[in-house]
């Protein structure tokens, strides 16, 4: 089975097989997902279920208490301030009961039977209630709907109790269902990864054997026959793709050439042996000789170059790699910026344009587990701001808060009009600092002693140096709190276009 797979694998052209690989990859990466989807499910999203029916029943059983409590005073004391808590604890006590779950199939027949006795009962204690609460003087008969009313709250309240304890139950029944399955969910897990990471490195391995190596070992022999050297070993077809074509064809195209300058050179000796007296034309034969050998190699080597690099090239086309060309396009600029911006102050929208590529890079290096967001409210086109504000600022965010974090975070950015001022706030919800760390760097960044060897913090201690130098009134601060998230708040003075170049 192993070698028929293998023998369809060789037959089949590099088009088709960098096709199966990434509908294996894709595949395999849909199958995790769904994985790691249904164990968030699984795991998380009924248990949380539980817990909010748990939660409900408990403040139905607190509602109707504190209602019947302050029921009791105000009938007992007649205060407008007791009125006026008592119709709090009512509008509570209706929102809990709306809350209520009361669905059969979900919570069974004890549950729901109880609940549609609660619904209906809070109904008439209602209506009792409101008329208790409307008749002014206190007669036999207002006494009497009084007991009736506490009847029906002693009724809720019971109902409320055996709602809850029912509601536990069955959360803890589930639970201990449940329990089983999550403990095996881990290693089930475990499994499927290394199975997909297993099934993965074949297809490399595959890919590497049918088209990386031909075409490293065509590279070498090409640069062999660069120096003269005809006469190595033929290289090994393995594949019956274009790859393996181009290797036999190169393979007869070797020998038929060596064998072309061989005979060129056994000429040229011949000619040497038996027309010694004709010394001038043979030199004059041999140089013809000479200059035709040194044209078949001009011919040969760039034939030979030409080949190679076309089927490179075809390799690349078919991969259809648009997110290495975007990521190497989006590397490219920040280089360039870098290197070559001398000017102290930059547009906004400039800025934030090098911001996106640095961030494009970033999400593609975390693959998803960091992510973010512009919220500019300023016209960036005119707003001028110090050269390389973001980078250190983003990268910082990253390097310090989200790149410890196991699910990464999101980063936003946000620039504001305020009086006269631009204010730029750069967020992230990282790791955060405590507050011994966040008061060093900030004493720091005023003594500017930040260490020469961290590099991340060089650059806010750079920005804020310049934006104290370049604005009167510029300020940088910075907030954070452990397990919470770290922001970088900049106030400079709003400066437009008509400054560019300064």
């Amino acid at each position: 089975m192993k070698q028929r797979l293998k023998k369809i694998w060789q037959s089949l052209k590099i088009k088709q097989k960098i096709k199966v690989f990434t509908n294996v990859v894709f595949l395999l990466i849909l199958l995790s997902i769904f994985l790691a989807a249904w164990t968030v499910k699984y795991s998380l999203l009924d248990f949380s279920v539980i817990l909010n029916s748990n939660s409900i029943a408990s403040d139905f059983v607190q509602c109707m208490e504190e209602e019947a409590g302050l029921f009791e005073a105000y009938v007992k004391t007649g205060k407008k301030d007791m009125y006026e808590d008592l119709e709090r604890a009512i509008l509570s006590t209706q929102k809990v009961i709306a809350q209520l779950p009361f669905d059969y199939e979900r919570i069974g027949e004890k549950r729901y039977a109880k609940t549609w006795s609660v619904l209906n009962m809070y109904q008439v204690y209602c209506e009792r209630r409101k008329h208790v609460l409307n008749e002014g003087e206190r007669t036999a008969e207002y006494i009497a709907d009084l007991y009736e009313v506490y009847d029906m709250q002693n009724y809720l309240q019971n109902y409320a109790k055996e709602l809850m304890r029912d509601t536990l139950e069955d959360g803890v029944r589930i639970y201990l269902g449940k329990v089983k399955t999550i403990v095996v969910i881990p290693i089930a897990l475990i499994l499927f990864e290394l199975l997909f990471f297993y099934c993965i490195r074949k297809l490399s391995e595959l890919l590497n054997s049918s088209i990386v190596s031909p075409v490293v070992e065509l590279a070498e022999a090409s640069r062999r026959i660069a120096e003269n050297d005809f006469f190595i070993e033929d290289i090994k077809a393995q594949s019956e793709d274009e790859l393996g074509e181009l290797v036999v064809a190169f393979n007869k195209m070797k020998y038929a050439t060596g064998e072309y300058i061989m005979a060129l050179e056994e000429r040229r000796k011949a000619l040497d042996l038996y027309h010694a007296e004709e010394l001038e034309k043979i030199e004059i034969s041999a140089r013809l000789d000479a200059m035709e050998l040194d044209l078949l190699k001009s011919q040969i080597n760039p034939h030979f170059l030409f080949n190679t690099l076309n089927v490179i090239g075809g390799m690349a086309n078919l991969e259809g790699a648009q997110t290495t060309e975007a990521m190497i396009q989006s590397l490219s600029v920040l280089f360039r910026y870098n290197l070559k911006t001398p000017e102290k102050k930059v547009t906004l929208a400039r800025e934030l344009k090098v911001v996106k590529d640095y961030m494009f890079l970033q999400e593609m290096r975390f693959g998803g587990r960091i992510t973010y967001e512009i919220d500019c409210q300023t016209d960036a086109e005119l707003v001028l701001i110090p050269t390389f504000t973001f980078q250190p600022v983003v990268e910082n965010a990253i390097i310090h808060g989200l790149a410890p974090k196991e699910k990464g975070g999101q980063i936003l950015i946000r620039i504001r009009e305020r009086f006269g001022k631009i204010c730029i706030v750069v967020a992230d919800n990282g790791v955060g600092m405590d507050l011994e760390k966040l008061h060093r760097l900030r004493r720091e960044l005023r003594e500017d002693k930040i260490t020469r060897t961290d590099l991340t913090s060089i650059g806010l201690s750079n920005i804020y140096r310049r934006i104290h130098m370049m604005y009167e009134g510029g300020t940088m601060q910075i907030h954070s709190k452990q397990e919470v998230g770290t922001i970088i708040r900049i106030c400079i003075n709003d400066e437009r276009g008509n400054h560019f170049g300064e």
